[in-house]
């Protein structure tokens, strides 16, 4: 027996009118072409990536005339030579590559313990506790955060006052590498920890119980059961961190005080300050090179972990 009209609720009928709608719109013949529909939002933004990188190639083999401020219409490699003639950039692009590697291991080291105690915890008020922790720096951003340490830091912050209660001068906390470093690392632990986490809840207990049954201590099965089950969030959150760091902006230029920059500050230079789009794209695309061949060698060793499209091996 068919319902009335009253026992049939408006918001049914209401839906019942928008699925008419949609099925005019879109018939039910054109469901084989639904999946590439949705994926035309994310397709759409990569061929307007790809449409910048091209214009950044094109930009790159055109020098600036220091005369006349002109662009040339002749196409040649001077500004990838000059990028990599002068001594100034190849220090830039050996402290970006070399700061990605040291807070991409520092990270990794500090986000699997963190990570670790916030999966396995009894605690569900310990739980919550890290997990506020966790999410609370993305409310906050990344130029907020550096400027707060610049505070903590400095000669008349936190920690030089606390120094100065035991009888320790002043330290130069601030515009140096190691401040980058430290930035970063405060940065990335957050993308790491959430990368690692879901990697650490498929191990199941039962697993690290029968090897601590077989008669390993917890560092052996941390070792030869954990962590060999815990590669693909390690290499998903080592992807994420190194990607990221390679392309920050904001710490070195903070924290560094433009003394310590790295890749991306070098471009915004050259963009926005002496105006030369020819070199800051040329110094663009080696970015994009070194970035590619880091992540490629990963994926050659390790795979792609977490980021796989497939299931995840262990």
């Amino acid at each position: 027996m068919r319902p009335s009209r009253a026992e049939y609720p408006y918001r049914w009928r209401l839906m019942d009118r928008l699925e008419a709608a949609a099925d005019r719109l879109f018939p039910r013949r054109w469901s084989r072409w639904t999946g590439w529909l949705m994926l035309a939002p994310a397709l759409l933004l990569v061929a307007v990536l790809l449409i910048g990188l091209v214009q950044i190639a094109d930009a790159s083999l055109h020098t600036l005339d220091r005369k006349t401020f002109r662009t040339s219409a002749a196409y040649s490699l001077d500004n990838y030579r000059a990028a990599l003639d002068q001594g100034v950039y190849l220090a830039v692009l050996w402290r970006s590559v070399l700061g990605a590697a040291i807070v991409t291991l520092l990270t990794l080291l500090l986000a699997f313990p963190y990570g670790y105690v916030m999966v396995r915890t009894r605690s569900s008020n310990l739980r919550k506790l890290l997990l506020i922790a966790l999410f609370l720096p993305f409310f906050i951003g990344q130029v907020v955060r550096a400027y707060g340490w610049l505070i903590i830091l400095g000669n008349g912050g936190l920690v030089n006052d606390l120094l100065g209660l035991v009888g320790v001068p002043p330290q130069r906390l601030l515009f140096n590498y190691p401040a980058v470093l430290f930035g970063l690392v405060q940065y990335m632990l957050p993308f790491a920890v959430l990368m690692l986490a879901p990697a650490l809840t498929a191990i199941p207990e039962e697993t690290e119980a029968a090897a601590g049954s077989l008669g390993a201590n917890w560092l052996r099965t941390l070792w030869h059961v954990v962590l060999p089950m815990a590669r693909p969030g390690l290499v998903g959150a080592g992807l994420v961190v190194v990607s990221l760091t390679l392309t920050d902006f904001a710490m070195p230029a903070i924290l560094g005080g433009g003394g310590q920059d790295f890749i991306a500050n070098a471009i915004y230079d050259q963009f926005f300050r002496t105006s030369d789009q020819g070199l800051g794209a040329a110094l663009t695309l080696l970015l994009v090179g070194i970035g590619s061949l880091v992540v490629g060698a990963v994926f050659t060793a390790f795979g792609a972990g977490t980021l796989a499209m497939g299931r995840a091996r262990t």
